[in-house]
């Protein structure tokens, strides 16, 4: 079984996802993607960094009175990793965070329980803070919004779809009100269900 996971910034996908591998026994790759992609690129990890998640609107139009090297750049970093994940797909169960996974396994043909996370803004304020360090709102909200607009763009842009809505999902989870554990028993469950159900 694969599993993918699409979060808003702070809803707590990575320890969602991690702990949901980890119930499962199966690997969980998040970062490990780009590593990869940055090996077999030549690019430094900050380059790939920058080309998957700062892709905005302002971005976007810079990129049509760029030199075409920044487009074949972006093309190769995004063909490498859906090698790299259809790959990982293929050879082993696993959970997958970001990286329109989703996106590319389904056009791949390979089955997946895709997982869209988020939270309102209080809970996910509270994480954000412990994750930069801030206690300060306004630098914390930045943060969020930031991040959150280059997902969607990223998300929205590579794969037609709009990031978040629930009918691009298998299971659409509010990690504030249900809690971490929750939503990782209920991933897990519905993985199980799906895998017995697949054989």
């Amino acid at each position: 079984m694969i599993i993918t996971i699409s979060r808003e910034y702070g809803a707590g996908g990575h320890s969602i996802g991690r702990n949901v591998a980890k119930e499962l026994g199966i690997e969980f790759y998040d970062r490990d993607i780009i590593n990869a992609a940055v090996k077999e690129s030549g690019l430094e990890i900050p380059e790939v960094e920058r080309v998957e998640e700062e892709i905005t609107r302002t971005e976007a139009f810079l990129r049509m009175i760029s030199p075409a090297s920044y487009v074949g750049q972006q093309n190769t970093i995004r063909t490498i990793e859906q090698h790299i994940i259809v790959d990982l797909a293929l050879k082993e169960s696993c959970v997958i965070l970001g990286r329109c996974a989703d996106d590319i396994l389904a056009k791949a043909n390979i089955p997946s329980l895709n997982v869209f996370l988020f939270a309102d803004d209080i809970h996910r304020a509270a994480r954000v803070g412990e994750l930069i360090g801030s206690k300060n709102p306004t630098e914390i909200q930045k943060k969020m919004q930031k991040t959150d607009h280059a997902r969607r763009a990223y998300y929205e842009q590579f794969t037609g779809r709009r990031w978040g809505d629930s009918r691009n999902y298998t299971l659409s989870l509010d990690t504030g009100f249900l809690g971490y554990d929750t939503c990782v028993r209920l991933i897990c469950d519905a993985a199980r269900k799906a895998d017995a159900f697949q054989e």
